[in-house]
């Protein structure tokens, strides 16, 4: 696979346009998944357009997987539809919940990591797997608090979770940076940890730094450029793992198109520096 292939950017509304009529060479595109299960209409539409010319991946962020409800039957059918329409690169979800007793939340909760969180965790991905005739990528993401009764570290969790189920592992480094910064452990041994075989994706975003309570909080606010830490850390990724296909998302304060294609222009030359042969 060419190197420029391994480098993408998350299609967001205000840059569909653009990147239609220009069709800049960005080697794939991520969407999330729910934008798009109304069948018919505007923006399937214009989805369909956008996978004429470019390679997509399904990021799902509403399943709430890790959540106690039983698996929306419904969104699953509507994912198994649009997975289908696609044929997506990648279908990915978040190790997280996101609702309970049928209400939702408007966010991304960490689960406690324990043997019976992963137990439950194995089932869940096992049963999305099993509808949608594929492998799926499981996400870690970021927080902000920690579960006392955890007993497992998150890397383990994660490498566990892959180990028992086969699925893949989508690795957004700029939250393992800033759960490295919110909680006190070593970035490097998150990375160091993980099965490289099981690594399939890669995200990059931009963050922010909060006061909470007398302390700095980073906050995965996805409204900036990649920081130069996250930067460094992608760097010892990419040493560790070789090439992968590397997301840049920008979700708040969207920039200029060409911000975020540079964005990912960096991430290949990256790539390219540490001598790494795609695969």
């Amino acid at each position: 696979m060419a190197a420029a292939a391994l480098a993408g950017i998350g299609l967001r509304a205000g840059h569909v346009e653009e990147l239609l009529e220009r069709k800049p060479p960005i080697g794939w595109l991520e969407v999330h998944s729910e934008n798009y299960f109304v069948a018919g209409g505007a923006l399937r539409a214009q989805l369909e357009r956008v996978r004429a010319d470019y390679p997509l991946s399904l990021h799902g962020v509403g399943l709430s997987l890790g959540g106690s409800d039983p698996l929306d039957a419904a969104h699953v059918a509507s994912l198994a539809t649009l997975v289908r329409r696609c044929e997506p690169l990648f279908v990915s979800e978040h190790l997280a919940w996101g609702s309970h007793d049928g209400g939702h939340f408007n966010d991304l909760l960490p689960l406690p990591y324990t043997a019976e969180a992963l137990a439950h965790m194995v089932n869940r991905v096992d049963a999305l797997q099993e509808s949608l005739g594929r492998t799926v990528l499981i996400e870690n993401i970021s927080s902000y608090l920690q579960f006392n009764c955890s007993s497992i570290p998150e890397w383990e969790f994660l490498a566990e979770l892959a180990g028992r189920t086969g699925c893949g592992l989508l690795l957004d480094v700029n939250n393992v940076y800033v759960n490295s910064r919110n909680h006190g452990f070593d970035p490097l041994r998150f990375i160091e940890a993980l099965p490289a075989d099981a690594i399939r994706e890669i995200h990059l975003a931009g963050h922010s730094t909060q006061h909470v309570a007398g302390q700095d909080l980073l906050v995965d606010t996805h409204d900036a450029p990649v920081c130069e830490a996250v930067w460094e850390l992608f760097a010892a990724t990419t040493r560790r793992f070789g090439a992968r296909h590397t997301l840049v998302e920008w979700d708040a304060s969207l920039p200029a198109l060409d911000v975020l294609l540079g964005e990912a222009d960096r991430a290949l030359a990256i790539q390219a520096a540490h001598h790494v042969v795609a695969v």
